[in-house]
């Protein structure tokens, strides 16, 4: 495996991994959602069965996340993370391990940036896993309307939300609401669904009440190409107990025979 710091546009250190296959039968890029990190058990899930099937493997922390980059989470936004995603694949191209057409991945916020990115440059993604994905603004402030409704009054009010971290712990999660609730409003991704006509694997928990199976069904209902859906029985919106990541492995293995190998 190889560890290293790239610029993003903004000159900003991005922290990238690198787990390259000589013999490699693709290339997949893994994003977290929002706040996350390339090191979250659920990405690393995702990853390992790439990994185990004979793919080269990028993972990479955005920049105003949690992880190894620059940037405080506080100034998170979609297009920050959308960005990042672009500037690690720019690079990726100058490396000799690059192939295209390539596979991604990506969770929640992380979900929404890669099939932006799916829809942007159709003709260089093989396939597309959006997880648990954001859809567009109004469907997030739906679903946090429905999920805390008091403490969605009090974010509207201040202009911060905050909560404690479930993947860091003891660490408190603070946003500029105002800056990310607005930027979420600027992107779609069912105005171009008609463009992914690659395979599509959908992934939500059944407790998932951030993004739930209703909203991904939205989605999942109007892309034309191969796809299929995965509920996981009790699971929430990230998962982190074992008996769900196995599931979520074998899921990840089946389509990854049955589609890209």
């Amino acid at each position: 495996m190889i560890k290293i710091f790239i610029k993003n546009r903004f000159g900003k250190n991005i922290s990238v991994t690198v787990e390259e296959n000589p013999n490699a039968k693709g290339l997949a890029f893994i994003m977290h959602g929002l706040g996350g990190f390339k090191e979250q058990p659920h990405i690393q899930t995702f990853a390992q069965a790439f990994r185990d099937n004979g793919f080269t493997v990028v993972l990479f922390d955005t920049t105003h996340a949690f992880g190894e980059s620059e940037g405080k989470y506080e100034d998170a936004t979609n297009t920050n993370y959308y960005e990042d995603l672009e500037d690690v694949i720019n690079w990726s191209q100058t490396q000799k391990w690059y192939k295209e057409p390539f596979i991604l991945v990506g969770h929640s916020d992380g979900g929404k940036c890669v099939t932006m990115y799916a829809e942007n440059f159709p003709d260089t993604v093989k396939a597309v896993a959006p997880i648990s994905t954001s859809i567009n603004g109004a469907l997030n402030i739906e679903a946090e309307k429905n999920y805390r409704p008091d403490d969605y009054k009090k974010w509207e009010k201040t202009g911060i939300q905050e909560y404690p971290s479930k993947s860091k712990p003891g660490i408190m999660k603070r946003l500029n609401w105002y800056q990310y609730r607005d930027d979420t409003f600027k992107y779609d991704i069912l105005k171009l669904s008609d463009k992914l006509t690659m395979p599509a694997l959908f992934i939500v928990g059944d407790g998932d009440r951030g993004t739930p199976v209703e909203h991904q069904k939205i989605l999942f209902d109007k892309l034309p190409g191969k796809k299929e859906m995965h509920i996981i029985k009790d699971a929430p919106h990230t998962f982190t107990s074992s008996e769900h990541l196995r599931e979520i492995k074998g899921i990840f293995d089946k389509w990854i025979k049955d589609n890209l190998c």
